[in-house]
């Protein structure tokens, strides 16, 4: 039983590292990566776009609408940039940076909290609406 287990998990491995081989040898992860590169310029440029008629508080409340329903790492990252390069270009709000906590490299609970309720009082939908949020709290942070 425990030589069959064996057995069937050996197989998998090797089954699993033929598929990578061919994904990687039909340029299968090339196209990928390239079309994330394009996705994530696309978005850096229309934040910038953006944030030049825009204030803080409307590229904020713009990324979040786009990445409302995000289920993906890949839409987390665009919204990340887009949010990014339009607080770049962006005037001031009036009370943006109010409340917001202090970024660090490793959130405490009183950060994640701060994150989640915002995203619920805002009825964000997405698993990562969080990560957005240390975006405004690197942005606000000295």
């Amino acid at each position: 039983m425990k030589k069959k287990l064996w057995m069937a998990l050996l197989a998998l491995v090797v089954l699993g590292g033929l598929v990578l081989a061919w994904m990687y040898n039909t340029g299968w992860v090339d196209d990928f990566n390239a079309e994330q590169n394009r996705v994530l310029q696309e978005r850096t440029e229309a934040g910038l776009q953006f944030g030049t008629r825009a204030n803080q508080k409307q590229c904020l409340d713009q990324a979040l609408a786009d990445f409302d329903g995000c289920l993906g790492y890949q839409c987390t990252v665009a919204s990340g940039r887009f949010l990014k390069a339009c607080l770049s270009k962006a005037t001031s709000s009036e009370g943006f940076c109010d409340g917001v906590p202090e970024f660090r490299e490793k959130p405490s609970e009183d950060d994640k909290e701060w994150a989640k309720d915002y995203c619920l009082d805002k009825n964000i939908r997405g698993d990562n609406c969080r990560l957005l949020m240390r975006q405004q709290q690197l942005f606000c942070s000295p």
